[in-house]
């Protein structure tokens, strides 16, 4: 029997927004994104899930939607008073908050010219995008990011998921949201240890997009171990740009193949933090994953010492440790329980193993199997190189 086949082809607006107050009265933009340049609309229906984290933080949150709301009643019906959850990765270890959400959506009648937005960090706008794009098969979805890892790296992605079976983002969809907003006022909120979890994903995408991104890194980095305004917001801005940039461009922003070049340092990073039981944060284990992977390109060859020797400074620069003792557990057979990472890794996108490792600064590469001596190698050296430290990251 003959077959019908023909190539179809999506296009997505990827809109990514950059303020200060978001939720003040003096300020439009999430009314004008809502309504979306139809002015004779009616009000948009809108179901908010707030971090209870960024509550907390700010106080008097849920007040101030519900403000935001009234002042622009005519373009926004908040179905609801916000939505207090709590974040952090253990949110998304609980298949109930997806269900909650959905719940809502259902009681609300939220449907797909309605927005579920999100406002907290990288784990919570993974759990509430996996409940905006299931339900209706979609509604649009606002994300507002309030971390540096979320406003420079997760959350202006297209990905959403929990985990499950014990496997990060086993559950998930690819879904762009309709928008991005960063406010720049919730990063001065944060405590130290979260405004830098973020940094070490704008060296990632610098080691393997922009070398000239990492020699600005590099020249700002006592700036920005010292949080320094403007040092961080162009480090979030240019980081978020090409992340953007990768997604638009790479031909393949819903990973059908077997690569995930945005990922160098992360298939040690993912087992890292199930071993650690998420206590080591996402930014600190993908800083130990990084030096792993820049060792191991040093010992195989594809790094010269002194590219290797820059990148580790600049990550110990940047306040993060490279060393955690999870490196060196066990499992029942004797292998270090991290090197699990790498078939865990390859098994979430099948095909073959594909690990992007750098071959000089800002020239990322890929390989299809890992030495696993010379990984041990690597973790040996960070090991010797921190002196041991005890048990935890220390921050």
């Amino acid at each position: 029997m003959p077959k019908i086949e023909r190539q179809i082809q999506v296009k997505y607006r990827h809109q990514i927004h950059f303020t200060e107050r978001v939720f003040s009265v003096e300020n439009p933009l999430l009314a004008d994104v809502l309504v979306d340049g139809d002015d004779c609309a009616s009000p948009r229906k809108m179901l908010v899930v707030v971090d209870q984290g960024v509550a907390e933080a700010l106080g008097d949150m849920t007040s101030q939607i519900r403000d935001y709301c009234r002042h622009f009643r005519n373009r926004i019906d908040l179905v609801c008073d916000p939505v207090i959850v709590n974040g952090g990765e253990h949110c998304k270890n609980d298949w109930d908050l997806v269900l909650s959400i959905l719940s809502r959506s259902d009681q609300y009648h939220i449907d797909r010219h309605s927005y579920i937005v999100a406002v907290g960090g990288g784990a919570l706008l993974d759990m509430v995008g996996l409940a905006a794009a299931t339900a209706h098969r979609g509604v649009r979805h606002i994300r507002i990011p309030t971390t540096t890892l979320s406003q420079n790296d997760s959350g202006v992605g297209v990905k959403n998921g929990i985990n499950f079976f014990g496997k990060k983002n086993f559950l998930g969809t690819f879904a762009p949201p309709f928008a991005v907003i960063n406010d720049f006022h919730f990063i001065a909120t944060l405590p130290d240890r979260e405004k830098k979890n973020g940094y070490i994903e704008a060296v990632k995408v610098a080691l393997i997009r922009d070398g000239g991104f990492f020699e600005e890194i590099e020249r700002n980095a006592g700036a920005l171990a010292s949080f320094q305004d403007e040092a961080m917001r162009r480090l979030i801005y240019r980081c978020a740009e090409l992340h953007v940039n990768h997604i638009a461009t790479s031909g393949d922003p819903f990973e059908f193949g077997s690569a995930r070049p945005l990922d160098f340092g992360h298939w040690a990073a993912h087992k890292l933090e199930q071993l650690s039981g998420y206590e080591i944060r996402h930014g600190e284990a993908v800083a130990i994953g990084i030096s792993i992977d820049t060792l191991y390109s040093r010992n195989m060859g594809f790094l010269d010492p002194e590219s290797c020797q820059r990148i580790l400074n600049l990550i110990r620069a940047l306040g993060f440790q490279q060393y955690s003792p999870h490196l060196v557990e066990k499992d029942t057979e004797g292998e270090y329980t991290v090197i699990r990472g790498l078939e865990e890794f390859r098994e979430h996108l099948g095909g073959r193993l594909t690990v992007t490792l750098v071959k000089g600064i800002g020239r990322g590469f890929e390989v299809n199997d890992m030495d696993l001596m010379a990984v041990r190698d690597a973790i040996h050296e960070l090991r010797e190189s921190c002196g041991h430290p005890q048990p935890g990251i220390q921050t």
